[in-house]
């Protein structure tokens, strides 16, 4: 028996899914704080699994007059991972005007999705005199799903009061995301930093989209929305609405692939909250398993397959620009160790993988390395043997040799093969994402365009000031726009596992490539 006329006459197709849903089904829906969520599987639906409402971070703007919802579409979709990327999923998104009850629906096909998800709404206010818009007020919304199946694919569609994904006219706006997978396989993921708004940010989205990664890593300096990067209230050039070209920009990506962020200088916007974060939180719902959530958002960690990945504020270590320096009062430092403690004790964890934006070694005429980092993390690395470091902060493609205590222990050529359990620490800076590019003081050399020499005069950045030092570990620079790509291959118990890293131009070109290996557990 289908929809009675008198209701279907009144009702959406999506309407109709949700009536035959519920009438037909054994299960309940529970409506309020959690709402409960079959997770798709293969077409069937996992009972208990909830989708929980974001918890607002900002205080609402000035009440605004909504306007009919049909007339406004969800743009900017972007995809993080939970504290579990293996079940759960936040699915975040734009509205350029406040609507009413914002959803998600999410379902095994792009015809079955009638489980519909309450959404939060986190509003933004900007008044005017803060940066170079008049009053702007942004709303940004947010579902987080738990209870997913690992390693399934979900179609989702965003939604409002007026504006049903489920309409067959809205189909076309239907998006897709896969969860990380229960057991480990191989699969890639890609990374880089300082992107902002530009054609060349467009362009490195459209070659990382074609490299079909399973989450993204943007290692700080998210959209330039401040472009004088001191966390200061002082800063001139802010425009909040920066912001929106991002998010429409990184779209094509972010609303399939989870994109996982980290804060670097110019993310601090000091006019939201003390420590600069305020507008970030209204914009990400990130992992929230760090040390301190109120003063470092940006701090987490996640497991995908065989890889632990680990998201560090070096803005609370930074004597560069120290605006939130010791902002942690050194518990970022404590978890982050205990985190490398328990990845490296896990029986299912190969590697581990560090990403935050400034440079622990880097040759930049402009920001070069930082002393906070090497003093407070570079230890860790080499303790824990960490895999591979990636930062942005210079706007270049630079990595090193193999590096312990401040020395190459191996030359690590284009092509060469690095062993961290028993050598030492390779470092990518990936910060040509799209804003403009700095400078090296050496010659470019890179995969096809070698240019050996033995030693590079740049500086690190101390706590009395920059300190200048001639280096031997810049191995490979390449001054354009690119990114990073790392494929990653599990392997039996004692053999070989290997992070296979390349960097890749924003022609399409290989720059660079090495590998990391490390026996299998």
């Amino acid at each position: 028996m289908g929809v009675p006329q008198h209701l279907a006459e009144r009702m959406s197709m999506a309407e109709q899914h949700e009536y035959l849903r519920a009438k037909f089904s054994r299960r309940s829906m529970i409506r309020g704080g959690a709402v409960t969520l079959g997770a798709v599987a293969g077409g069937a639906f996992v009972p208990g699994a909830t989708a929980q409402a974001a918890v607002p971070t900002q205080k609402a703007a000035p009440r605004t007059e909504t306007v009919d919802g049909a007339l406004v579409a969800p743009f900017g979709r972007h995809l993080a991972y939970g504290n579990d990327a293996r079940t759960e999923m936040t699915v975040s998104w734009q509205v350029p005007v406040a609507v009413k009850k914002p959803f998600v629906r999410i379902g095994a096909h792009p015809w079955d999705l009638s489980h519909k998800i309450e959404a939060e709404v986190r509003s933004l206010y900007t008044p005017a005199g803060v940066g170079a818009s008049a009053d702007h007020t942004q709303y940004y919304v947010h579902a987080k799903l738990t209870h997913l199946r690992p390693g399934r694919t979900y179609y989702y569609g965003v939604g409002h009061a007026g504006f049903d994904p489920a309409e067959p006219h809205l189909l076309g706006t239907l998006g897709t995301f896969t969860t990380a997978p229960a057991h480990k396989e191989p699969f890639t993921f890609t990374a880089f930093g300082d992107q902002g708004v530009s054609y060349h940010a467009l362009a490195n989205d459209s070659l990382i989209l074609g490299q079909s990664p399973s989450f993204h890593l943007h290692a700080g300096d998210i959209a330039y929305g401040d472009p004088a990067g001191q966390g200061k209230t002082s800063d001139t050039g802010f425009d909040s609405r920066t912001w929106d070209q991002f998010l429409y920009q990184t779209e094509s990506v972010a609303k399939s692939v989870p994109w996982m962020v980290s804060y670097g200088n110019h993310d601090m916007e000091a006019w939201y909250s003390p420590n600069g974060y305020g507008g970030e939180e209204a914009r990400f719902t990130l992992p929230d398993n760090g040390p301190d959530k109120k003063h470092l958002p940006g701090v987490y960690s996640f497991v995908h397959g065989n890889t632990a990945i680990i998201s560090l504020d070096p803005n609370d270590v930074s004597y560069e620009i120290p605006a939130n320096l010791g902002i942690s009062g050194g518990t970022q430092t404590t978890w982050f160790e205990a985190q490398l403690k328990k990845f490296r004790a896990a029986h299912d964890i190969d590697f581990v993988v560090v990403f935050f934006h400034h440079c622990a070694y880097c040759t930049s005429t402009a920001h070069a390395s930082e002393g906070g980092v090497r003093q407070e993390w570079v230890p860790l690395f080499e303790k824990y043997q960490v895999d591979l470091v990636i930062n942005g902060h210079n706007h270049q493609y630079e990595r090193t040799d193999v590096i312990k205590g401040d020395e190459v222990v191996k030359k690590l050529p284009i092509g060469g093969t690095a062993y961290p359990e028993t050598e030492g620490v390779v470092y990518v800076t990936a910060g040509a994402a799209g804003r403009s590019l700095y400078a090296f003081s050496a010659p470019d050399s890179y995969e096809g365009h070698e240019n050996e020499v033995d030693s590079v005069a740049s500086f690190v950045n101390l706590k009395d000031g920059k300190k200048n030092e001639t280096v031997a570990w810049s191995r490979v620079r390449y001054l354009n726009y690119s990114f990073l790509r790392v494929d990653v291959n599990p392997a039996p118990r004692g053999r070989y596992a290997t992070l296979k890293v390349s960097g890749i131009a924003e022609t399409g070109d290989r720059i660079d490539h090495f590998t990391v290996a490390r026996k299998a557990k």
